[in-house]
């Protein structure tokens, strides 16, 4: 049985997609920590896990902040908490298809990353400057989430959720909702550090979607060094195959305006694949009629 699941999370991380890999790896560090947390809550190891959460989250106070350069990062994938890591891992899965549908698999890191640091940031800021603004130290995805909400929410704003209870309700409601709560958060004395990181990972995702618009792509820079790092290691772990709609595509349909009413047949799909991995293969103009009609077809949908 063990094997068997051993196996599965291998063929997931070399063929799955980049929004499953973060939320296994996310996964990983939360096992890790909990079976460290068992083997050392007792006898002479007792300090132990405690001085490993120190050096993974992220320190609010200087210089420790500059000094584990490191946490700025490992704090994004740490959590402690069954239901911590279940909600940020649900979330993250809701609005990474969304991303990754829209703008492609090769951003859902970057945002990710810099969504999560861009919120570490506005912890630590907090922290120093805000009285009552910041605990001793942060971890978790949460910030990073909130940057792929708002990403979602910018370019698709009436893509529709089917919630429990409450039945279809368009993404950009529940990003408000969200916001909003973090938003009082902060005048709380509960979590206010993270919740000024939350708003600081939603600042990321809005400010990026305005940027892209523009035509400027801010995780441009981190996107090739991801691939470059990918591509000196055999099996890469964030590098998917491209199968994704180009940047010219996605960039003439009106995102306001977006709406999904279901995923795309598998037949259709297996097409547009083809025809895409044509395109990164021998270029545009050697497609046929047909196929041309077909991916301008696929791009209004």
């Amino acid at each position: 049985m063990f094997q068997s699941i051993i196996d599965d999370i291998k063929l997931q991380l070399n063929s799955g997609n980049t929004l499953t890999r973060i939320i296994l790896i996310n996964i990983a560090v939360y096992v890790f920590v909990n079976i460290l947390f068992v083997f050392t809550s007792f006898g002479a190891a007792s300090g132990i896990y405690a001085q490993i959460i120190k050096v993974l989250a992220i320190p609010s106070a200087f210089p420790d902040v500059l000094i584990y350069a490191w946490t700025w990062v490992t704090h994004m994938f740490l959590h402690e908490g069954f239901w911590h890591l279940l909600w940020n891992m649900v979330l993250l899965y809701w609005f990474g298809r969304i991303v990754g549908d829209f703008l492609g698999d090769d951003r859902v890191l970057p945002i990710y990353l810099l969504g999560g640091l861009t919120g570490a940031l506005f912890y630590v800021l907090s922290a120093n400057f805000i009285p009552g603004g910041g605990s001793a130290m942060a971890l978790g995805a949460s910030a990073a989430v909130m940057a792929m909400m708002m990403t979602a929410a910018s370019i698709s704003p009436n893509y529709v959720f089917h919630l429990l209870l409450l039945g279809p309700v368009k993404i950009k409601y529940i990003a408000i909702v969200i916001l909003f709560l973090d938003v009082i958060g902060t005048a709380s004395n509960v979590n206010t550090g993270g919740h000024w990181g939350h708003l600081g990972g939603a600042f990321f995702g809005w400010i990026y979607v305005n940027r892209l618009h523009a035509g400027m792509d801010l995780t441009g820079w981190l996107q090739a060094l991801i691939q470059r790092f990918g591509s000196n290691n055999q099996v890469p772990i964030f590098q998917q195959k491209r199968k994704r709609v180009p940047m010219e595509v996605v960039y003439n349909r009106n995102a306001s305006n977006i709406q999904i009413e279901s995923e795309p047949s598998i037949d259709f799909q297996e097409k547009l694949d083809d025809i895409l991995d044509k395109i990164n293969e021998k270029g545009i103009d050697h497609l046929t009629s047909e196929e041309k009609e077909f991916l301008e077809n696929a791009s209004k949908k």
